[in-house]
């Protein structure tokens, strides 16, 4: 099985990479996998800058090709945050509090002004190879409260109208096939042969 290297520890987000490359014949390996004591701060102020700074720097490292993506919620009513902040947002990387926040800046707020998006950026480099990006994005509202399981991050409260379900009420096949991160590869598998 061919592998594929993604600049991330996050498993919520390997597991995201692994459902749509799996059944393409690619193996995921992350950061843990090939550089588990490097560390890379994303100090870019957009997912893009993210992203790239991600892929360049571990790419450099290993000598190989490198998919690194930043992505976050972007709500309307709150001018855009979390953003770039999502996974840090009520401090570092605690999804529980994260969401706890969102739900308390949004509170009273009826659906229609609940209007939120996932963004992802992906880019990908290597030796030799330019760095190239793609972005992808999930329309939704953010729910009043918690609703499934599954998932991580924001993925409770990401209610998606079209399914009648949060993203965390999705099966791993489900998400992928409407997600940010879902729309963001599919694109990046039309420009790139991996």
């Amino acid at each position: 099985m061919k592998q594929v290297v993604i600049a991330t520890k996050n498993k919520g987000k390997a597991k995201d990479f692994e459902a749509i490359f799996n059944p393409l014949g690619y193996e995921v390996v992350t950061m843990y996998d090939v550089a588990p004591k490097m560390e890379i701060e994303e100090t870019g102020t957009t997912f893009e800058e993210n992203a790239i700074l991600k892929a360049e720097t571990l790419s450099k490292e290993l000598g190989m090709l490198v998919i690194a993506d930043d992505s976050g919620l972007i709500v309307d009513a709150l001018n855009g945050e979390p953003g770039v902040y999502s996974a840090r947002y009520a401090g570092d990387h605690d999804d529980a509090a994260n969401i706890i926040k969102v739900l308390q800046k949004l509170k009273g707020l009826p659906t229609e002004e609940r209007t939120a998006r996932f963004a992802c950026c992906i880019a990908i480099a290597g030796p030799d190879y330019p760095t190239e990006t793609v972005f992808g994005t999930c329309e939704g509202y953010i729910a009043t409260e918690r609703l499934g399981d599954n998932g991580f991050g924001y993925d409770p409260i990401f209610y998606v109208p079209e399914k009648g379900k949060t993203m965390a009420q999705m099966s791993a096949t489900q998400k992928a096939a409407i997600s940010h991160r879902g729309n963001a590869i599919r694109l990046l598998k039309e420009k790139i042969t991996l």
